[in-house]
């Protein structure tokens, strides 16, 4: 199905996203407009923020695109932070994966709550819907053909033609950065019914002629003239990789503290609660015992990744 509704780069503010901005920018993809979900600017790693406030908020203004950034607004108005959330005096809220005793991480609705809400409510606001059906034409949510599906609600994929209490979808089409070497990641995230998800860099969802891999939209941003941003996440993730504790004790250790006190500060909760504790690494200790000292690797230490593969975060 054709979408018809508005089309915008999911902007994160690392690699991939940014990426795609530049392919924007010189016309090699159809988007003018970026949207970022920012999930608190004491959450987003304040180097991302400084490199879409200073380098590419400008470059993308003088190069005709616009760049929106979101905050989750509730509904009094107030600005809601992922670690305001976490923080909050009392908060029982655990949206973030934390890791538990085995190292696996638990469920999260961070990237939902902060990212994809967010989002589509913007796009909404600009007129995508998923269309509407009338009783006697509504069918399964995702049909049969397309793919499975249980929920009863109308098709947003081929609404009955010519009846006047049926509305066709109006589709926002979101571009994804996924690179060649993170295909895997494509497709991951379920579709909201008021979108189309597509992802340029590999000519999925939309024929593109790309393929890139991570390192071609490095060597991209630095041919534009951009410095190369450093990679998208909120800085007390746990699907940072252990080096990335290393590196952010190292060179950014007050956030690496706010990280060790986020850990704390959940563990003394739930320990009131009579509940098992969790971690930010997969080591299953408390994080300044995990990463000791800000040179040295536990010896089970590897480059194991187990990051969002929504395609949401970290690009």
């Amino acid at each position: 199905m054709t979408a018809t509704g508005p089309r915008f780069i999911s902007y994160g503010g690392g690699v991939q996203s940014t990426a795609l901005g530049v392919l924007a920018a010189r016309g090699r993809i159809d988007f003018d407009t970026l949207v970022m979900a920012n999930v608190g600017d004491d959450s987003e790693d304040p180097r991302t923020l400084d490199y879409v406030r200073d380098v590419f908020t400008p470059y993308a203004r003088d190069h005709g695109l616009t760049v929106h950034v979101l905050d989750r607004t509730k509904r009094d108005g107030t600005v809601e932070t992922l670690w305001g959330r976490l923080m909050r005096e009392g908060s029982r809220s655990l949206p973030i994966p934390v890791r538990m005793d085995n190292g696996a991480p638990g469920t999260r609705s961070c990237t939902s709550d902060f990212k994809i809400k967010v989002t589509g409510k913007w796009a909404k606001q600009q007129g995508a819907h998923g269309g509407r059906s009338c009783d006697e034409h509504a069918v399964p949510a995702v049909c049969s053909r397309h793919q499975r599906g249980q929920a009863k609600r109308p098709c947003r994929l081929h609404p009955a033609d010519g009846c006047p209490d049926c509305t066709p979808a109006n589709l926002a089409t979101v571009a994804i950065g996924i690179s060649r070497d993170e295909i895997m990641r494509a497709n991951n995230r379920r579709h909201e019914p008021h979108e189309q998800i597509v992802y340029p860099l590999v000519g999925i969802g939309e024929e593109t002629g790309l393929s890139l891999s991570r390192q071609e939209c490095m060597n991209l941003i630095r041919d534009e003239g951009l410095p190369v941003p450093p990679k998208s996440s909120c800085f007390f993730c746990p699907f940072h990789r252990p080096q990335a504790w290393v590196e952010l004790r190292r060179e950014r250790p007050d956030l690496f503290d706010r990280s060790v006190q986020l850990e704390r500060t959940l563990n003394k909760r739930r320990e009131e609660l009579g509940k098992d504790p969790v971690w930010l690494t997969r080591f299953a200790m408390p994080l300044d015992e995990a990463i000791a000292e800000p040179d040295a690797l536990l010896p089970m230490f590897d480059e194991q990744s187990g990051q969002c593969d929504s395609g949401w975060c970290w690009t």
